[in-house]
């Protein structure tokens, strides 16, 4: 399986869900790399800005920075490997994130098949652009959906697909989250609860942001959305513990 590679090793790390409905909760993360979008505020850009590529960045501004080196940036890793080193925290809720995990469905098949035997919970955190085949939806306990927005410029045609949002919506294990830069974002938020029959429940708002005062300038006004419309609020708690900081 193709993971992402962070400070010379496979991204694998065991600590608390920052987003969500499982906020707080401990658990092991396994980064894929590679995406089918290009969000501009994504901090996980090392799995998919490659050097050669148009996509724009909101850190083409920062002084230094420069796209991956994909040959650097990638981890060939057997399910083996995955499974040893997952099995070597005192955790049994397994995060499969990205990029975006369901690039690689044969090998997460694979993986979650492992998982399962040994008895882990296991989530998948996704763009809903992909839909799930029948082997791997029966592994997943939960779907951490997340449709992105105009905010995340990318052209609609790419990043909505009507089709497997309406398979999403019809499955109990999913949950949608949504990234909000501005109230602007809200009214896109309505028009896809409302098209894909998306219950306000299982509908969480989430502050955009890589830094505790972006967040914080964000979180009160969307609280009281939340309030309004029987949503859900998710803070970016691993954010607001460490910072723009990878791998924790």
């Amino acid at each position: 399986m193709k993971l992402a590679r962070l400070a010379g090793k496979p991204e694998i790390f065991y600590t608390i869900q920052g987003e969500g409905k499982s906020l707080g909760k401990p658990s092991i993360f396994v980064r894929t790399t590679l995406c089918n979008l290009h969000c501009i505020w994504c901090d996980t850009d090392y799995t998919w800005n490659w050097k050669g590529t148009r996509f724009r960045h909101v850190n083409d501004q920062k002084p230094g920075y420069e796209k991956f080196d994909k040959a650097e940036w990638i981890e060939e890793v057997a399910t083996k490997a995955i499974v040893e080193q997952i099995a070597s925290f005192p955790c049994k809720n397994v995060v499969l994130t990205g990029g975006e995990p369901l690039l690689q469905q044969e090998e997460l098949t694979e993986l979650c098949q492992e998982l399962k035997s040994r008895d882990y919970w296991i989530e998948i955190e996704t763009n809903s652009t992909l839909s799930p085949n029948k082997s791997l939806r029966e592994l997943i306990d939960q779907y951490n959906v997340s449709p992105k927005l105009k905010n995340s410029d990318n052209p609609e045609r790419i990043r909505i697909k009507p089709k497997v949002l309406t398979a999403f919506s019809g499955d109990p294990k999913s949950i949608f989250k949504f990234v909000i830069d501005s109230e602007e974002d809200l009214s896109e938020v309505f028009e896809l609860q409302k098209n894909f029959n998306i219950p306000a429940e299982k509908i969480y708002l989430m502050p955009q942001g890589t830094n505790a005062e972006t967040l914080n300038q964000k979180r009160l006004w969307l609280v009281e959305i939340c309030k309004t419309y029987g949503f859900n609020f998710t803070d970016r708690l691993h954010v607001q513990l460490w910072g723009d900081k990878k791998g924790v």
